[in-house]
């Protein structure tokens, strides 16, 4: 793309809004934001877009929206009148022009003659995968860019199933999009009048109450368990307040400490800066207030509330961060076990992860006869093989997680869901705690039964037109010379997703493969400007585990720092 010619076609064209002039003349002649905003458009892919907010078309705003919309509603149009006809669900997050998106976006289905229910208020991610499903709709729409920075917004695609699309979607909408290069010819129903005549329906209230049901329903243990557990519950300012509270109380769990300054919607994310519950500086506010009641187990959810973090308060009184890796272990183990002890356990039972996973699954998998499946990184992978398994008949997905701290269980929501994470979490902290243990104590229980093992995901991050070429140089460097000797260990194999015939769909991930079961992955995020170290080490014992992670972290990073 020419970003100059690109630019002077925006800053020259009268039809944009007076704001969007305004930004762009407010750049004009600062040629590196230019370049920022002009060098490309969002690309459309299975994680539908996600940019900062902004003038350009490399950026989130009303007219990038008005044309993934249109995009998405010739691919349901091809489905045929019936998929009209039964629609498009939509939600959105607490972000700086979430809701205006989400009216836009239905403005532009209406107009295509495609029925839109939509939310009217904030809510969830797994709230509109669960709408989409209880209202049986061709499609989803979500708007939001889960954990991002607050200069950040986003729209994920979702298919009739309720999860997000795959590739063979991705691409006929791109296509689409790419039919549509003026902005002003994309067809909008005003909002107002679509209401009157009915091609847009608020979503009913009902269908939060059958939401709430479906969650209180994975309950496994409800007696023998300490209620009174002490939580203290941060949503980040985002949408999971109402329902992550609502769902704990009716659990019967009262002693639930909220932290003040995080309790309400804030697009400014004002307190965290940076809202993501995979980072333990999230957890600050919490950890004060924690100290405060005497917690026993810290909560915090992203904005879109489809992930869930946890910090556990160790026998010195301190609140130790949990990865993903170690909630996901955890949560596989008591569910499986404690279905298994109340008889529940399917004897098709399937758990889903991602290939940058712990692997600390298989064996836990492997005792209660629990097949294990790996896929590409995704809730959208993950749900694939419970789409399959449900088809086929041939396995029932009980559990799915991902080391990013997005774990499911069941699938009445075929997404990652952190309001029946929150859930599970208590209950099973609270099952441990009648017996006297912390979910820390657990935890060294599975390692001294398995092993231990010794997960570090390490982001690096590079923005702009030049940290994205330097990424594809990185990868194509270490794709091109195989590193030896990593951590002293013999390399038993390295799987290129992107070349190999591994079953999968092709995917820009390396994977080296240890001959002591550890492994080492590199990709670059599909929602952020970072490239990822993905380690997993093995050993007997937790410090031989921790070194040999720590060697294999340190030699990746010398090497992607080497790349120019």
């Amino acid at each position: 793309m020419d970003y100059k010619k690109n630019y002077e076609l925006w800053y020259n064209n009268d039809k944009f809004d007076e704001d969007t002039h305004k930004e762009l003349e407010e750049i004009r002649g600062n040629d590196e934001e230019i370049k920022d905003r002009f060098y490309s458009s969002l690309e459309f892919g299975t994680a539908g877009l996600r940019g900062k907010l902004g003038a350009g078309t490399n950026r989130m705003n009303d007219y990038m929206v008005a044309q993934a919309s249109q995009g998405f509603a010739d691919t349901i149009a091809e489905m045929g009148e019936q998929a009209k006809k039964d629609g498009v669900a939509i939600a959105y997050d607490v972000r700086h022009k979430s809701e205006d998106f989400a009216h836009i976006a239905a403005e532009v289905f209406a107009a295509n003659g495609i029925k839109v229910y939509i939310h009217r208020e904030i809510q969830p991610t797994p709230v509109l995968s669960y709408t989409v499903r209880h209202l049986k709709t061709s499609a989803g729409v979500m708007v939001t860019a889960s954990h991002n920075p607050m200069e950040y917004n986003g729209y994920k695609a979702y298919n009739s199933e309720g999860s997000q699309i795959l590739d063979q979607t991705a691409n006929k909408i791109l296509g689409h999009i790419e039919e549509h290069p003026d902005f002003f010819e994309i067809p909008r129903v005003d909002f107002e009048e679509g209401l009157k005549d009915g091609i847009i329906e608020w979503v009913p209230n009902s269908l939060i109450e059958n939401y709430v049901k479906e969650i209180l329903a994975c309950t496994i243990n409800d007696n023998d368990i300490d209620k009174d557990i002490n939580i203290v519950y941060t949503p980040l300012n985002g949408t999971g307040n109402k329902l992550v509270r609502r769902i704990l109380d009716e659990r019967g769990f009262k002693n639930i400490h909220v932290v003040a300054e995080q309790e309400n919607p804030d697009p400014n994310f004002t307190t965290v800066g940076y809202p993501n519950p995979e980072m333990p500086e999230a957890f600050e506010y919490s950890e004060k207030l924690g100290k405060e009641v005497g917690a026993d187990l810290l909560l915090a959810t992203d904005p879109d509330a489809d992930r869930c973090a946890v910090e556990i308060k160790d026998d010195n009184g301190q609140y130790v961060f949990l990865t993903g890796n170690k909630i996901g272990s955890l949560l596989t183990n008591y569910i499986l076990s404690a279905l298994k002890e109340n008889g529940e356990l399917p004897e098709n039972a399937a758990v889903v992860k991602s290939l940058v996973t712990t692997d600390l699954i298989a064996p836990i998998c492997k005792k209660y006869g629990v097949k294990k499946y790996d896929v590409l990184t995704g809730f959208k992978n993950i749900y694939a093989v419970a789409n399959e398994l449900e088809k086929s008949g041939e396995g029932k997905f009980v559990f799915g997680f991902e080391e990013s701290i997005g774990y499911n269980y069941k699938d009445f929501v075929r997404d990652k869901d952190s309001v029946n994470s929150a859930m599970m979490i208590s209950e099973m902290a609270a099952y441990y705690k009648k017996q006297g243990k912390s979910l820390l104590d657990v935890l060294d229980e599975i390692y001294k039964e398995h092993g231990y093992y010794a997960n570090d995901v390490i982001s690096i991050t590079l923005q702009g037109l030049d940290g994205k070429e330097r990424i594809g140089r990185i990868m194509e460097y270490v794709r091109n010379n195989p590193l030896e000797g990593l951590a002293g260990l013999c390399t038993e194999k390295i799987v290129d997703y992107k070349l190999d015939e591994t079953g999968l769909p092709k995917s820009n991930v390396l994977k080296y493969y240890f001959d002591d079961n550890s492994w080492l992955a590199l990709r670059p995020s599909g929602t952020e400007p970072k490239i990822k170290i993905y380690v997993n080490a093995v050993d007997t014992s937790e410090k031989a585990a921790e070194d040999k992670k720590d060697q294999l972290v340190k030699q990746m990073q010398e090497t992607i720092e080497s790349v120019e």
